[in-house]
C-alpha cells in the first residue's frame, strides 16, 4: 500500500513529467516555426522558445530540491528508527535478506 509520501513522490514526479514534456513540445514547434521564419519573428519565436526550455529547467530544478528535501527527511526519519529500535531493525534487515537469498536461489 503506497504511503502519503510515495504519493506525493510520484505526483511531484508526473507533474515534472509532464511540465518538461509540454515545454519541450512548445520549444520544438517554435524552433520549427523559427526555422521557417525570418527577420524579426525569427528572432521572437527563437525567444519564445528559449523562454519554454528556461520554464522547464526551472520546474526540474524545483521538483530536484523537493525530492531531494524528501529523501533527506526519509533518511532522517530511517536513522531515528533504527536508533530508538536497533533490534526490530536487525531483524527486519535479517528477513529481508533471508527473503532475498531464498529469490536469488529460485534462479
Amino acid at each position: 500500500m503506497a504511503t502519503r509520501k510515495q504519493i506525493a513522490t510520484q505526483s511531484a514526479g508526473d507533474a515534472l513529467i509532464e511540465d518538461l514534456k509540454s515545454s519541450l513540445d512548445q520549444a520544438e514547434k517554435l524552433l520549427r516555426e523559427a526555422a521557417d521564419a525570418t527577420g524579426e519573428k525569427a528572432a521572437d519565436l527563437r525567444a519564445r522558445a528559449l523562454s519554454a526550455l528556461d520554464q522547464g529547467r526551472e520546474a526540474l530544478s524545483e521538483t530536484q530540491a523537493s525530492l531531494m528535501e524528501q529523501g533527506r527527511k526519509v533518511a532522517h526519519d530511517t536513522d531515528e528508527y533504527v536508533q530508538a529500535n536497533p533490534w526490530k531493525a536487525v531483524g527486519i534487515a535479517g528477513v529481508a535478506g533471508l527473503l532475498l537469498g531464498a529469490l536469488l536461489s529460485r534462479r
